[in-house]
């Protein structure tokens, strides 16, 4: 399979999945409550995905449960964490491998239960509260319950002010919140985000850090990618490392953080360049140490 550019405008409009948003992804109906998950555990099975000639994600195996409220994924750039997470959420389809959601490999299984935001918002051409309404309008929420979900889902992202602005005018970093706030005001049972904070200025990444803290507080599973090393510490509760593609360690935060197994990931927290694992620019047919 190749990765096109454009895949996730593809997927907007897929039929299984009415009315999805790409930033705070929403499919189809999502009921008011939930009993047994649905999405957890989430399993990633040999996985390996191929764009162009280039194999990004190579024989890769994890597991997600509900145990560990907020894992964090990190590694370089290139290492295929914004494609992990595509994976995670049935956006792209691995080329082998599988991917299981509660033990059944059907992305409609996962639909109505969890939600995605990416790194650059993409909003609808309205006003604050109603791109948050909206969502919850697909899930044929009462309109007393929508309301109270919107005042309180504005308010925790610090954009209560602008209730009535066109979300459009907002500055990148408020449409980020939004977007979050939006994903977050359906009670997902899994929340994926990826670099959720990037670009922004402490105050606004504060904000964003205890919309997440609050989700992951209330039972929802959260998966994000982070390059903030900082960030990560403060909100994991377990840590996957890739590099080039492969799942070098996943593992506690704790345990992580006092002191990786994998030696890639000791020199990653280290702060140590890793580009001495890539392919030499000048020497096309050397063979790459880390394939």
């Amino acid at each position: 399979m190749t990765v096109p550019c454009c895949l996730w405008r593809q997927h907007s409009f897929d039929v299984r999945e009415r009315h999805p948003f790409t930033n705070g992804h929403f499919n189809g109906k999502m009921g008011l409550m939930r009993s047994a998950p649905v999405t957890l555990p989430l399993e990633l099975h040999g996985v390996s995905l191929t764009a162009g000639d280039k194999q990004v994600i190579k024989d890769l195996s994890c597991r997600f449960t509900a145990a560990a409220g907020c894992s964090v994924i990190i590694g370089p750039n290139g290492a295929g964490k914004s494609l992990l997470l595509k994976m995670c959420h049935g956006l792209i389809t691995p080329d082998q491998g599988t991917v299981r959601w509660a033990g059944g490999a059907d992305p409609g299984l996962r639909g109505q239960h969890q939600a995605m935001v990416l790194q650059r918002p993409v909003l609808l051409r309205r006003s604050v509260q109603a791109n948050v309404a909206f969502a919850l309008k697909l899930q044929k929420l009462p309109a007393v319950e929508r309301r109270r979900r919107v005042d309180e889902a504005l308010s925790q992202a610090g954009l209560s002010r602008y209730a009535q602005r066109p979300a459009r005018l907002l500055s990148f970093g408020e449409q980020q919140r939004l977007a979050l706030a939006r994903a977050w005001a359906t009670r997902p049972e899994l929340l994926l985000l990826d670099e959720p904070s990037a670009n922004l200025d402490p105050a606004a990444t504060y904000l964003i850090e205890e919309i997440i803290s609050e989700a992951a507080a209330q039972g929802t599973k959260v998966i994000m990618t982070t390059h903030d090393l900082h960030q990560a510490r403060r909100l994991a509760d377990e840590v996957l490392f890739l590099h080039r593609g492969r799942l070098k360690e996943q593992a506690p935060a704790a345990a992580f953080f006092a002191g990786p197994k994998n030696d890639l990931a000791q020199a990653f927290l280290r702060g140590e360049l890793l580009w001495w694992r890539r392919r030499s620019i000048y020497d096309p047919d050397e063979r790459r140490i880390d394939d």
